[in-house]
């Protein structure tokens, strides 16, 4: 249903705010071809649907210090809905959690975890992963180099013309 609501200059305004967040509307506007008062209309209208959620700061990790991506994989003692939902509870509060995926296949529960050396890693696993009570195993893999970081959706190929 919200597929079929979204035209050609909504996923051009989409590309945009993806691109530049803090963009005024006018500049906005002008990069997508429409006037002003429109544009901003299409805009509020995406944020009233819950297209647009909200508008951040991504931060550059290397320039604000030492910072390690690790990906953990988590199975649960048992996967009824009751452990699914502590453990969710718990992880939502964690801020080392970056990501966090519910999994099909091996492990129940993908994280990404950022941390500052593997000091700060052994810490957030012993003091808080292992303290969850439904948690039954713990796999780490850190990440050597970070090949592709993107936070923009790819709107034309989620969305192609017909």
């Amino acid at each position: 249903m919200l597929r079929n609501s979204i035209d050609r200059a909504d996923r051009r305004i989409l590309t945009e705010l993806q691109l530049a967040g803090r963009i005024s509307n006018v500049e906005l506007a002008s990069r997508v071809g429409l006037s002003p008062s429109p544009c901003l209309a299409r805009v509020k209208q995406l944020e009233e649907k819950g297209i647009v959620s909200r508008y951040v700061a991504l931060l550059d990790p290397e320039n604000i210090g030492s910072t390690i991506s690790v990906f953990i994989q988590i199975s649960l003692k048992s996967q009824n809905e009751k452990n699914l939902e502590n453990f969710e509870k718990v992880v939502i509060g964690l801020p080392e959690v970056m990501e966090c995926y519910l999994m099909s296949g091996d492990a129940d529960y993908l994280l990404r975890v950022v941390v500052t050396d593997t000091v700060a890693l052994r810490n957030f696993v012993l003091d808080k992963l292992t303290k969850i009570e439904e948690v039954s195993s713990i796999r780490s893999s850190f990440a050597l180099k970070q090949v592709k970081y993107k936070t923009a959706l790819p709107i034309d190929q989620l969305w192609p013309d017909h």
